[in-house]
């Protein structure tokens, strides 16, 4: 069956940028095959593992369960948004400071949604963190470690917002 694609405009890592799509063209599918932006990892494709969670208009979201189509006129972060190689963003510090990183495939993945938590929550408690990641499976690490990333990213924001206070 043929479908007719529509024009979308979308605001990328804060980019404005306009793709033809196809009414059932996921986002996972625009941002990795047309965007290439390939740090969006393509999982179970149901919604399930979070490793393809990009934020949406402030919000995480799994990208493979969204079709592209609704993200017109959206604002969309990936991975690739966040901090640069000179200056990472402070969870990417922490999550390689603290071995919250290990085959690295669930990672972008748990960065957007702890990226996501804290610009809605910059005093996150543990409850909070682990609501948060909740829908984002790790098969190496065992959690504490990337938990104890998003507490430390947290506190060193926290840190940094007094400090510009008290200038």
């Amino acid at each position: 069956m043929q479908y007719d694609s529509c024009v979308i405009s979308i605001t990328l890592n804060g980019k404005r940028r306009e793709f033809a799509v196809n009414p059932r063209e996921t986002l996972l599918s625009l941002l990795r095959n047309r965007a290439h932006l390939t740090g969006t990892k393509q999982g179970c494709g149901l919604g399930e593992c979070g490793a393809c969670t990009v934020i949406l208009n402030g919000r995480a979201v799994n990208s493979c369960c969204v079709f592209a189509e609704q993200c017109d006129g959206a604002e969309v972060e990936t991975i690739e948004g966040v901090g640069t190689p000179e200056r990472p963003h402070v969870l990417q510090q922490t999550f390689a400071e603290l071995g919250a990183i290990q085959c690295g495939f669930c990672t972008p993945g748990m960065i957007m949604s702890a990226k996501a938590l804290l610009e809605q929550n910059p005093s996150p408690t543990r409850n909070d963190i682990l609501t948060a990641l909740s829908g984002n499976l790790c098969r190496c690490t065992g959690y504490a470690k990337i938990e104890q990333a998003v507490m430390e990213a947290a506190r060193r924001r926290a840190a940094a917002a007094n400090e510009r206070n008290c200038r």
